[in-house]
């Protein structure tokens, strides 16, 4: 017998309206999607007060601050500007304000991360840092937060995989009578918890500058086009070539060619730690 999903609300905190000083407020709505960003953003802030108290790197605990702030911009706002253009864009033409309902689900890491690269040069910019400096120290804070992201996917019951007989298969609403693979859970295990432990201990010692920015993107891109193999495409992109070929796989191609680029450049360029 095939597991069933659960099928979780995907609202996790109703409260009724109710007056406070003459005034109507109300109803509230807490959404498990802005929880887990609440969860991952606030790992990110404590591992990056951790990672700056470590004797090689040159942060403090106030620039960790000030660059938390321009990096949830950048996630929130690639995020979902990445997946309404390369996941949505049909559907934005139809309702243009699908784009601000990020409650409903529809963030594309492959945008998020864009966005993060453009808070990282701002911020590197106005502290005097080296971008790849930014970088460096930033990858090994965001894994937990990607793995949050997946946990909000599997209780939405969204972002489903491919059908499968394997014992674990799971039956998910909207998704037909299938058991299917809940790639959601794999993602979470492995752009979440392989990924941070393999990057912070990476971190734990001075790499050449890049090297830590390449282990982050060779990692989410082998972990990413690996678990693509299971994870059904989206039904209106369907499989861009070679009969098994995703969006999610293509995007991860220049991942991994930058990834074995910077790589290159940290360990055959003499230059400072990171």
């Amino acid at each position: 017998m095939a597991l069933q999903h659960p099928q979780f609300d995907p609202v996790a905190i109703h409260v009724d309206a109710f007056e406070l000083f003459g005034f109507t407020i109300g109803p509230i709505a807490v959404y498990w999607y802005g929880i887990t960003y609440v969860i991952g953003f606030g790992f990110a802030w404590w591992l990056g007060l951790r990672h700056a108290d470590r004797p090689h790197n040159d942060w403090n605990r106030e620039q960790v601050s000030d660059f938390l702030f321009y990096g949830m911009l950048g996630v929130i706002l690639g995020g979902r500007a990445g997946y309404v253009l390369l996941y949505g864009w049909e559907w934005f033409l139809d309702d243009w304000h699908m784009i601000y309902r990020v409650w409903e689900g529809g963030m594309s890491f492959h945008g998020g991360l864009l966005g993060v690269i453009l808070a990282c040069l701002y911020f590197s910019w106005k502290s005097g840092k080296k971008f790849t400096a930014v970088t460096d120290f930033v990858a090994p804070l965001t894994p937990i937060g990607l793995g949050m992201g997946r946990v909000a996917n599997f209780i939405n019951g969204e972002l489903w995989g491919r059908t499968t007989d394997m014992p674990w298969g799971m039956i998910f609403a909207g998704a037909g009578p299938d058991p299917r693979h809940p790639s959601q859970v794999y993602q979470a295990c492995l752009e979440g918890l392989v990924l941070f432990f393999v990057l912070w201990w990476f971190a734990s010692k001075p790499r050449p500058r890049m090297a830590v920015s390449a282990m982050f993107l060779l990692l989410y891109g082998s972990f990413r086009f690996f678990v693509e193999f299971f994870r059904q495409p989206d039904a209106h992109l369907g499989y861009l070539a070679f009969g098994w070929l995703t969006m999610g796989q293509l995007l991860c191609l220049p991942m991994l060619a930058l990834a074995a680029l910077l790589f290159w450049l940290a360990y055959h360029r003499k230059q400072e730690a990171a």
